[in-house]
This record gives C-alpha cells, sequence and structure tokens, in this order.
C-alpha cells in the first residue's frame, strides 16, 4: 500500500484547516505551509514567530488585502505581536473571510504551552466557522507517562475526561478518549467539518507499536475517524493512515 503524501493524509489543499491540541501542531503547520501551493498562515490565538516559515509575512487589520496582493508564497498574516515571543491571531470570523479568498489556510486554533497532550479549556478551541478541516494533535510519546503538568497541559481536563487520577501513568485508552470525546479533541468542531487526528512523535519501532495500538482503539470507538499517524522530524513524516 503506497504511503500518501502529508497534503494527501490531511487533505489540507483546500478550505481553512485548523489544527488544536498538542504535541506538534507548529511543525505540522510549518511543513504543510512548506508542502502546499500558496497557502496562508493564520492564527485565532496566540503563536510564536511564523517568520520562518514564510516568504511575506503582515502584522495587518486587512489580511484579507494583504492576502489578495501577495505575489510571494507562503503568506503569514497576523493581528499583532504580544512581545518577542507570541504573535497574535484574528476572531475566528476574520479568518472566515481570510479562507474565503480561496487559498488554502492553516490556522492554530488553540495552546497548549509546549506541552504533549491536552484537553481544551472552556473558551478553546476558536475554531472558524467555515474550518473545512480540524485536525487534533497529540504525541504518542505521552503514554506510559504520569498525567501531570509535566507534559500534559490542563491535567485536569483529562483526568475529568478519563478518569484517571492525577500521577496515574497515561494508557492507550486515555489518548483514545480524549481523541474522541466531544469535550476532547471533538469538541466545538463544526458539523460539516471533517475531523482528523495526528499520532505525532512516532519515531521509532517502539512509538510506531503504541501508535497503531491508539489508532486501533479509536478507530473501534468510531471507524469514520481518520488517524494518520506521522513523524514530523522525517523526512517522509507519515508513518500510516488508518
Amino acid at each position: 500500500m503506497s504511503i500518501p503524501t502529508l497534503v494527501d493524509a490531511f487533505r489540507a489543499d483546500d478550505g481553512i484547516t485548523a489544527v488544536v491540541g498538542a504535541g506538534g501542531k507548529k511543525t505540522l503547520m510549518q511543513r504543510l505551509s512548506m508542502a502546499l501551493e500558496q497557502p496562508i498562515v493564520t492564527a485565532t490565538v496566540r503563536i510564536p514567530p511564523i517568520a520562518p516559515w514564510v516568504e511575506t509575512l503582515a502584522f495587518t487589520d486587512e489580511p484579507v488585502e494583504i492576502v489578495r496582493g501577495t505575489t510571494d508564497w507562503p503568506v503569514g498574516v497576523l493581528a499583532g505581536t504580544d512581545g518577542p515571543d507570541r504573535r497574535l491571531g484574528y476572531p475566528p470570523s476574520t479568518v472566515d473571510a481570510i479562507g474565503a479568498v480561496g487559498h488554502p489556510v492553516l490556522v492554530k486554533a488553540d495552546g497548549a504551552r509546549m506541552r504533549r497532550f491536552k484537553a481544551p479549556g472552556p473558551d478553546e478551541p476558536q475554531l472558524p466557522d467555515t474550518s473545512a478541516r480540524v485536525v487534533w494533535v497529540a504525541s504518542i510519546g505521552v503514554v506510559g507517562s504520569p498525567l501531570s503538568a509535566d507534559l500534559v497541559h490542563r491535567p485536569e481536563r483529562v483526568a475529568a475526561l478519563t478518569g484517571r487520577p492525577m500521577g496515574d501513568l497515561l494508557t492507550i485508552d486515555d489518548l483514545a478518549v480524549v481523541a474522541t470525546h466531544p469535550r476532547g479533541g471533538r469538541k466545538l468542531v463544526p458539523d460539516d467539518a471533517e475531523y482528523i487526528i495526528c499520532l505525532n512523535m512516532v519515531d521509532d519501532p517502539p512509538s510506531a507499536e503504541t501508535a497503531h495500538s491508539v489508532a486501533a482503539r479509536i478507530t473501534a470507538i468510531d471507524p469514520a475517524l481518520t488517524v494518520v499517524l506521522t513523524s514530523l522530524i522525517a523526512d517522509d513524516p507519515i508513518v500510516g493512515v488508518y
């Protein structure tokens, strides 16, 4: 069986792709921006600097006009800066307008504070209504690690969804539950948007074995879901697709 490209695996070649979760969001967006034709990179939340990803970068109140006038791609449009290491995104409605221009849009739609796994907070995610797809990212490396703030953003919310006590080791089932839960990875996904799960950091045979087990559990819960296994540090980042 042939392995799809990164763009094909996430079907990201048109419309708005909103990326949420933890454990590889920024890297996935960067790699997709390099692989797509004429993509737009933006956010509805704070985002680290994206200048290395794009040929054109504008901090602007008129992102649609910037995109329409761009000749050098990829283009990044953001609302402003928030200190040296954070940039400001737009309201979801503004990203809807950006998406209407007709180019593929990559949008960071929640935060994780550099952790590798999370459940969304009360005001998350900030998804554009016209998102064509929502990609939820999690690092497979959290399986077997303690449920704590060291690796997990908002660990108390993960505990509430899974019933896993704080400090206990996270399991394959825990990842599958959060990935499929309506208050987990699927929270606020628009009815007409596709939901795709990205299990990242599948970087060696042991992590691949774990990732395949998690993917099998997810698809047992909901056979209609797409699960993509990735090693985003690899030249060929797609490990498998369920």
